[in-house]
């Protein structure tokens, strides 16, 4: 990710991301020609547009039922109202296609590929042009990236990175989780290879023979799978480039499904399946169930993607605040690979283009919507969605740089987020992706305030940080490489082409073999392996490599300007 930026003289963030006021006298942002600025005009006619999500597990909500969706809609006019995924993700936009109906806006996670095939988005070029100079100022330095083939702007990816560049001090990417209290309970040990993490699992286990926990659960439910099939190439020090391994020189791209990463990863987990400390019903737990566990104090570990279990955070964090003899069930980061070497979990600056937010074909006033978006696009807006109201939930000191006081941080639990509406606009939106800065050279994204991050943490986490000698959790990290294709799962694949579907036959043949690698009688496991590698093999690997190195080549080309 950070070379696109860099090449450009720009920085351009991924797949995280998150959270001015108008000035506390009540005057409304300044106008920019867009929807619901403050030029004397008739406040615009309200409008309640529909947008689908395709994630599942998030509630419906109206923008207008938040604090700052309500502050938004007096700004245009507009509300939205927001529908989730219920079911499988690929039915619900079928039938969609099905019909020729959509709502007003879609969001569609791994289905975009579907809609743009079907036509349901609207080329936004010329609204952009006409109705966009925010979202122009935002997203223009990347615009030939987020072209299709016929020159058109389809969706807007979630976020760039504005202004400068700025390192999270969390770990909203990928590491092996342990309760916390296992590590003091061993003295906190220096953890950084996968057998010594097992180990200390289960060596806890043992001594806690009377507790009935578990020792390791997996993410397997809809397309979160990835959470299980990704995880032996971070184990060999990657980061997460999706289904490939990119060579740093020669940029070449290789599968790591089939090899010896991959067998050596379900190997453990078979390992430790026979021992009794893996979760047998990780693969048919839904997201629901998975998160339920992860608060249920009974899992000591797993692997998974900070920005994928943050409800399961929050929910145990609120409860360590109200008693702090249970902040030992929190579940904090580890840099594991297989032997100790250098980790890659810590994704570098990208820009992530197979994601978005796209006004489809059904829209009833598309001008009204793209005027929606260019506003929310004013940095003072963007304050609003990730800082809130200057007096309420941030303040200035005298140098001009925003904190949050001790009260503003504890009021901030999971309530209170989703009522204010900081989770409702969180990610799924054009906005300051979350490393970046805004124009005075605070940080967009609070978390990444240091004064706001030192703030925030509790005794128990200043505890355990001292323990290993670091400031941030993202200090137990090593950091990330410049890679200018990152990353390269952004990459779009239309719908049927060659690549795609060699993804979707890979992952069939990992959903219908990985269950049985990882809880076979250990004695089988050779046997299971051949069985899937054998059918593996038959697909197209050679071409799938090619064709990712060539698009990754290309990529890096237009990233420097050739």
């Amino acid at each position: 990710m950070i070379a696109l930026i860099m090449a450009l003289s720009l920085i351009v963030t991924a797949c995280s991301g998150k959270k001015e006021a108008a000035e506390s006298s009540g005057e409304q942002p300044a106008s920019t020609g867009t929807a619901g600025s403050n030029t004397g005009e008739q406040p615009p006619d309200k409008v309640t547009f529909r947008i689908f999500n395709g994630v599942a597990g998030e509630k419906d909500v109206n923008t207008n039922e938040t604090t700052i969706g309500k502050m938004l809609e007096d700004q245009t006019g507009v509300n939205f109202k927001i529908e989730h995924l219920v079911g499988d993700l690929n039915t619900k936009i079928g039938t969609m296609v099905a019909a020729n109906e959509y709502p007003d806006v879609i969001i569609p996670d791994a289905g975009i590929n579907q809609l743009l095939d079907a036509g349901a988005f609207i080329d936004l070029t010329d609204l952009i042009e006409k109705y966009g100079p925010n979202i122009k100022r935002v997203y223009e330095p990347y615009f030939n990236l987020m072209k299709a083939e016929d020159g058109g702007i389809y969706f807007l990816p979630f976020s760039t990175v504005v202004n400068g560049y700025i390192p999270d001090p969390n770990i909203n990417q990928g590491a092996f989780w342990v309760q916390r209290r296992v590590l003091e309970w061993a003295g906190y040990p220096k953890i950084n290879k996968v057998d010594d993490y097992f180990k200390l699992i289960e060596d806890f286990i043992k001594a806690h023979p009377n507790e009935d926990l578990t020792g390791f659960v997996t993410l397997t439910h809809d397309w979160r799978f990835f959470a299980t099939t990704n995880v032996p190439n971070h184990l060999a020090g990657y980061p997460n480039d999706g289904e490939v391994m990119v060579d740093m020189q020669t940029q070449e791209a290789k599968i790591y499904a089939g090899t010896d990463y991959e067998k050596r990863w379900f190997k453990l987990l078979n390992e430790i399946n026979a021992k009794g400390l893996f979760d047998k019903s990780s693969f048919v737990d839904n997201y629901d169930q998975y998160i339920a566990k992860l608060t249920s104090h009974k899992v000591l570990g797993f692997f998974d993607y900070g920005w994928q279990i943050g409800s399961a955070q929050n929910a145990l964090r609120d409860a360590a605040k109200t008693d702090p003899s249970q902040d030992g069930y929190r579940y904090f980061p580890l840099p594991v690979t297989f032997d100790g070497g250098k980790d890659q979990y810590l994704d570098p600056p990208g820009f992530v283009n197979n994601r978005g937010f796209g006004i489809t074909v059904s829209a009833k006033d598309p001008v009204r919507i793209i005027q929606f978006v260019d506003n929310l696009l004013k940095e003072e807006n963007q304050i609003l969605v990730k800082w809130g109201v200057e007096g309420e939930t941030y303040l200035k000191d005298e140098n001009g740089r925003m904190y949050r006081t001790q009260e503003m941080i504890d009021k901030m639990n999971q309530k209170f987020l989703e009522d204010y509406g900081f989770t409702v606009f969180d990610w799924d939106w054009p906005q300051y992706g979350t490393n970046s800065t805004l124009a005075d050279g605070n940080a967009a994204s609070p978390g990444l305030q240091p004064e706001v991050f030192q703030l925030s943490l509790t005794e128990a986490d200043k505890k355990i940080l001292s323990a290993y000698g670091v400031k941030t959790y993202a200090e137990m990290f090593a950091p990330p490489d410049n890679r200018p294709w990152f990353p390269a799962w952004g990459i779009q694949k239309e719908q049927g082409s060659p690549p795609q579907i060699f993804e979707a036959r890979k992952t069939e043949l990992q959903r219908k073999y990985i269950p049985e690698l990882v809880l076979s009688d250990p004695a089988k496991f050779e046997d299971v392996w051949t069985k899937y590698t054998t059918e593996l093999n038959k697909l197209d690997i050679a071409g799938y490599q090619q064709w990712y190195t060539e698009r990754i080549k290309e990529v890096v080309a237009k990233a420097q300007g050739k």
